[in-house]
């Protein structure tokens, strides 16, 4: 996890005058953000998966799609957690990731021409889903960036 660093800003400047044993002293704490909660439908697709995110909220749908044209053309990958425990990552370097925007959301198609990387494309799409299926909260990511979240 990736942490800030925090400082008082008369410790920055200089101009803090006497100031009391460690008030000026860095602090670690996490770096966050919020994540769109919306709707996540998995399936299998010739070649791979496609994944579409729908939000309800107009808000929460805008970030998600900023977030996605930012991140675009980083890896893609998929998190499952069940009670704050992950309990499956599937990272898609094994095709080619194409972001695409709708109405509600986004849908990102994961594709490959090779056999191999089609099963585990394929194989990965079976295990979310039935990760999903089992009450597991869902999370896309880009680049690390996570873009979505699903409540299932």
């Amino acid at each position: 996890m990736t942490t800030a660093m925090m400082m008082d800003r008369a410790a920055m400047t200089g101009m803090g005058g006497t100031m009391p044993m460690g008030a000026g002293m860095p602090t670690m704490t996490p770096n966050m953000m919020m994540v769109p909660r919306c709707t996540m439908k998995i399936e299998k697709c010739p070649g791979g998966m496609k994944i579409t995110c729908m939000c309800d909220d107009a808000a929460a749908c805008t970030m998600m799609q900023n977030l996605c044209t930012m991140m675009a053309g980083g890896m893609c990958s998929m998190c499952c957690m069940m009670n704050g425990m992950m309990v499956c990552t599937c990272c898609l370097t094994m095709g080619a990731c194409k972001v695409e925007m709708t109405k509600d959301g986004c849908c990102v198609t994961c594709t490959s021409g090779d056999k191999a990387c089609c099963d585990m494309i394929q194989g990965c799409c079976d295990c979310l889903m039935a990760c999903m299926k089992g009450g597991c909260t869902c999370c896309m990511m880009m680049g690390g960036t996570p873009v979505c979240c699903c409540m299932c």
